[in-house]
């Protein structure tokens, strides 16, 4: 694998504007003085991905009760992530990085394994930022499945 950004606890969070499911703009400085769960995942409507977004939505009142805010992105074009958003009722944005630049200043877009192969593609991962806008928690790698009840017991929620 070749040498990738990683982000850290403590690292300032990059900042970033990218449209939602709607074509509208959204800025990690529009959400200063919250906290924000930004987690970055390959594609809309896929198993893993649907499951995810889905536990999301599931728990969204909790986190946001817990002052947290919930942004998904992925390359996927605003109007597949809103057709996503339709089908699967969900209740919090989903951010369009078509280029891949949000991805890649995260850390989540480059090289991976995939089923024993090395390939380059987006690295399912999640970051805590603190209403400062500075990265608590960076986690790689994450699992589909069971992530957002791991965050809500590591984030005490």
């Amino acid at each position: 694998m070749t040498d990738q950004i990683r982000l850290a606890a403590g690292d300032r969070a990059p900042e970033f504007t990218l449209p939602d499911s709607e074509g509208n703009d959204v800025s990690l400085t529009d959400l200063r003085g919250r906290s924000v769960l930004l987690y970055f995942y390959p594609a809309a409507s896929t198993p893993g991905c649907t499951k995810q977004a889905c536990d999301f939505r599931d728990n969204l009142a909790e986190l946001n009760d817990a002052g947290f805010a919930v942004l998904g992105v992925s390359p996927d074009k605003p109007a597949k992530l809103a057709k996503f958003v339709a089908e699967e009722g969900l209740t919090f944005p989903l951010l369009s990085d078509v280029d891949k630049a949000v991805l890649t200043s995260y850390g989540a877009y480059g090289e991976k394994q995939l089923y024993g192969k090395t390939v380059t593609g987006v690295i399912r991962s999640t970051f805590v930022i603190d209403p400062e806008g500075t990265v608590t928690h960076a986690l790689y790698n994450v699992r589909a499945t069971g992530h957002v009840a791991k965050l809500r017991k590591d984030l005490k929620i």
